[in-house]
């Protein structure tokens, strides 16, 4: 039988703007979470902790304008809000490879559940989709136009294809329901409160540096990536849901700064001081080749352009895995 999670002491809450962000102690979710706090609103976080962490948000319990509520998407909820922010799911390749079929319940029945919600209350939702849209794309920069060129039947399918299912549903319900949706597609995005475990390149190599062992660069790294810092990517979400309904997405969110997985490597390798070297190893399947977003309708449509440099996001990056690989007993920083 179906649990359906109801929140009784927060739709009591009488707040100006009662907001539900779904993976709210993940890396993206906590700033967010911040964010909003900080702008007054009512936040309900809710997370199954698979990959978000407690320690994002612990300094927000307790807050008179803060709950926090584990609870997996793939189940209905029920609780009053005004906006609905869904960030929950794996976004690196380890995590949501390691229960593909979750992840793609994750995606497709945690967006029916949330599009339902958010219909019965005349909520405004807007669903946190991804580059990976776009598959290992045959255009360059992407615009929101494209297609994209995704294998559906390949290790990294269950992300891919569950974002884009999401994204048709959330296009179904405006359609047959008047469900007022926004879809941001979100580039690669770091800062503080990524995990060190989860696969990413920025935090792989942000942590192979400090250690002082070999700098992972697979392929030969001519691959690119666009890399935003993360309170950027938190403004612009914040845009897009203040946008009139009409304006539905999809958006896309990332820097146009593009680099070479060889290029950004050295970047890192500089910016830590490391005497690491960097080490080649086989591309994964279905890798993109290239990453870079055309973000001309977010410039247009919420008045966004990035201006955090990555060297500049790069630094605040670095201290905070510093500082966590301290808290790690028995791992030394091996930084001169």
């Amino acid at each position: 039988m179906t649990r359906i999670l109801t929140i009784h002491d927060v739709a009591d809450a009488s707040h100006d703007r009662r907001v539900l962000i779904t993976g709210g102690a993940g890396f993206i979710g906590s700033h967010l979470c911040d964010r909003l706090i900080e702008g007054g609103a009512y936040v309900i976080c809710l997370d199954n902790f698979s990959t978000g962490r407690r320690h994002n948000v612990e300094h927000l319990v307790g807050h008179p304008r803060f709950s926090l509520i584990r609870h997996d998407v793939i189940d209905p909820i029920a609780v009053d809000v005004d906006q609905i922010y869904n960030l929950a799911c794996p976004a690196s390749p380890t995590a949501y490879a390691a229960d593909p079929v979750h992840t793609t319940k994750t995606s497709v029945l945690g967006a029916l559940n949330l599009l339902k919600l958010a219909t019965e209350n005349g909520a405004r939702i807007l669903q946190a989709s991804t580059s990976e849209i776009y598959g290992d794309p045959q255009v360059s920069p992407q615009p929101e136009a494209y297609w994209g060129h995704v294998d559906p039947t390949g290790p990294r399918a269950c992300y891919d294809e569950g974002k884009r299912c999401a994204e048709s549903l959330f296009f179904d319900y405006a359609r047959r329901f008047g469900t007022r949706i926004k879809i941001a597609r979100i580039f690669n995005t770091y800062g503080p409160r990524m995990r060190g475990d989860d696969g990413r390149v920025t935090s792989n190599l942000i942590i192979e540096a400090l250690r002082g062992t070999d700098m992972t660069v697979y392929g030969d790294g001519s691959q690119t990536r666009s890399f935003c810092y993360v309170d950027e990517t938190v403004e612009a979400l914040i845009r897009l849901m203040a946008t009139p309904d009409g304006v539905e997405g999809p958006v896309n969110i990332g820097n146009p700064d593009e680099r070479t997985i060889q290029d950004f490597a050295g970047v890192v390798q500089r910016m830590t001081g490391s005497s690491s070297r960097i080490s080649h190893r086989p591309l994964p399947v279905d890798d993109p080749r290239r990453r870079c977003p055309d973000i001309s309708e977010a410039t247009r449509l919420l008045g966004w352009v990035p201006t955090i440099s990555l060297e500049a996001g790069l630094a605040l990056t670095i201290d905070y895995f510093r500082e966590e690989l301290v808290r790690e007993p028995g791992v030394r920083e091996a930084v001169a």
